[in-house]
């Protein structure tokens, strides 16, 4: 049964909530969990009712998360102001918690609203000339091409990379771009709508060589792949904290490489940019000696608080530890899930990865893909009714499957489709019996 080919145009919020679907009941696991992955799935509500493979969109926040906010509107709602000293000293622990991801010091980070925020802001605090260049990626996110591009009307150079035609990122065709005049490229870690995630601790290397300095749009990568920024020197570096960071929206990070500093001028500056900034003057004071300085106005306390405890639980996982297996089980999901969809007929509009297991391949927790004769967007909205979240982007379902995920939501993914496309045929089973 293929479905209507003139279907609703590519969005990807549910415009109404639809009934909620029974709470799921999983079978016995094909390979047994360990304790790690079930304590972490403990802490998620959104597995009761959803098998939720969304989070290269928007990601549940945890249990831990959702008290921090009802704690919050309890206290703001009761108290007032009575509590801002504890929300701040909040705060602090998540620019800690922030430092601890990235094996940075906690003076490096700045907390923002969100990715665009901290794109914009390096793209106007860094001291352009305009005889120098920028190199971006023609399939970035818009967030990062439109900060980038804004300065050519200050005379900067902005040269654009293409894509492979299966969206991968040819190394080379970046560094050719790359000359005496160029400053920065702006690359994103992991594709939102390819999956392709760079080969970054090479691409670094070779960027610094010629003499550039790199922005990495972090959001699709940042949470359950690690990156340490004192083997790998990034530049600046955002991402917001409501897809893999499992916060909520409006509450993200900004890292600037304490060296930097500096050379940056006071874009977005505002009254807590300064030292002693709750003595609410200028007379005396200068900006602080911290990133914290592009934090400008008031924070998002609440998000900061939910985003804290989300952080405190993907580090107590060890999301950001090569060794803890993290990442590798995000692999292995994904991969899980690649061969499921591909045995029940379904196609792949991007690259193919090589070794898509090994933290070094290109792989990551994104997976777009079709099925014959079917309208992605009337598929997606069929799979609600059986509790199952994915986006459509560019055409192609999309799944981003997390840490806590199981294959048995896998398998639940490919028996629905199957269900809705051949109602009656029989499902695929992964292990079929002779």
């Amino acid at each position: 049964m293929a479905l209507a080919a003139n279907g609703p145009p590519n969005v990807n919020r549910i415009p109404a909530i639809p009934p909620t679907p029974a709470p799921p009941t999983w079978p016995t696991q094909t390979t047994k969990p360990t304790q790690t992955w079930d304590s972490f799935r403990q802490q998620m509500p959104i597995c009761q009712r959803w098998a939720y493979f969304d989070h290269a969109a928007v990601g549940p926040i945890p249990q831990k998360a959702a008290n921090a906010l009802s704690l919050f509107a309890q206290q703001a709602s009761l108290e007032g102001d009575f509590h801002w000293p504890s929300w701040s000293a909040s705060a602090n622990e998540t620019r800690k918690f922030a430092a601890e991801l990235l094996h940075a010091s906690k003076e490096e980070i700045a907390l923002v609203s969100n990715t665009t925020l901290g794109i914009h802001t390096i793209a106007l605090a860094y001291p352009f000339k305009p005889s120098d260049s920028v190199v971006i990626l023609k399939n970035e996110f818009p967030s990062n091409q439109i900060p980038w591009l804004n300065l050519r009307t200050a005379g900067v150079d902005v040269r654009i990379v293409e894509p492979n035609p299966d969206g991968s990122i040819c190394i080379d065709r970046v560094l050719d771009a790359i000359d005496s005049t160029t400053r920065l490229v702006a690359i994103s870690w992991v594709g939102y709508a390819t999956g392709f995630r760079i080969d970054l601790a090479s691409l670094v290397e070779q960027i610094h060589l010629r003499g550039a300095e790199v922005f990495l749009d972090a959001i699709q990568g940042l949470g359950v792949f690690p990156l340490n920024v004192s083997d790998i020197p990034v530049d600046y570096l955002a991402a917001d904290g409501h897809k893999w960071l499992l916060g909520p929206e409006g509450a993200g990070i900004l890292f600037i490489q304490k060296n930097h500093l500096n050379k940056l001028g006071p874009a977005l500056c505002g009254w807590n940019s300064l030292q002693a900034s709750h003595e609410f003057r200028m007379e005396g004071k200068g900006l602080k000696d911290s990133a914290a300085r592009y934090e400008g106005g008031s924070l998002n306390h609440v998000g900061f608080a939910a985003l804290k405890e989300s952080l405190s639980l993907l580090l107590e996982h060890g999301c950001h530890d090569p060794a803890s297996g993290f990442a590798e089980r995000i692999l292995h999901l994904t991969n899980y899930a690649r061969e499921r969809l591909r045995t029940a007929g379904a196609s792949f509009p991007w690259f193919t990865p090589q070794a898509p297991e090994k933290l070094t391949s290109n792989a990551s927790g994104i997976l777009s893909f079709d099925f014959p004769d079917q309208n992605p967007q009337l598929l997606r909205k069929a799979l609600i009714d059986a509790g199952i979240i994915l986006s459509v982007r560019h055409g192609s379902l999309r799944i981003a499957i997390h840490a806590y995920n199981i294959e048995q939501e896998i398998d639940h993914l490919v028996d629905s489709i199957a269900s809705i496309i051949r109602p009656t045929s029989i499902h695929f089973s992964p292990n079929p019996q002779p």
